[in-house]
């Protein structure tokens, strides 16, 4: 047996089998979409102010909806605002952080293992 790793790519005669080639890339790419997929349907939630906001967003970024407790702004003050603010921010963060996570655990094999938090596989890189 060879231990050449490209001897599933090539042709009985010793030719590059290409028509194997083009069927892993396809594979390859329906698995990326589906896990795409399962990130956009993936809800995670940040919170911020021990709970006093708090953001939901999708595996991949986007913002579905932001809760804010009764009495953490008073309506008429600035620095209640600025604090809101801060705050949103803050949770957003943390939702992003989980969303991150979950992408790195839903496409890191997809990925190739190079790194970059998505799993890595490099000595040296992020996640190696």
């Amino acid at each position: 047996m060879s231990q050449n790793p490209l001897e599933g790519l090539l042709g009985g005669a010793g030719g590059f089998d290409l028509g194997g080639l083009l069927e892993q890339a396809q594979q390859m790419q329906q698995s990326m979409e589906e896990a795409q997929q399962r990130l956009a349907e993936t809800e995670v939630e940040g919170t911020a102010g021990g709970g006093a906001v708090a953001v939901t967003i999708n595996g991949i970024g986007e913002l579905l909806g932001v809760r804010i407790q009764p009495g953490v702004v008073d309506g008429t003050d600035a620095e209640s605002l600025g604090d809101l603010s801060d705050l949103l921010v803050a949770a957003f963060r943390d939702a992003k952080s989980a969303a991150d996570q979950a992408a790195a655990h839903a496409l890191g094999p997809l990925a190739g293992g190079l790194g970059g938090g998505m799993g890595g596989g490099l000595p040296g890189l992020p996640g190696a």
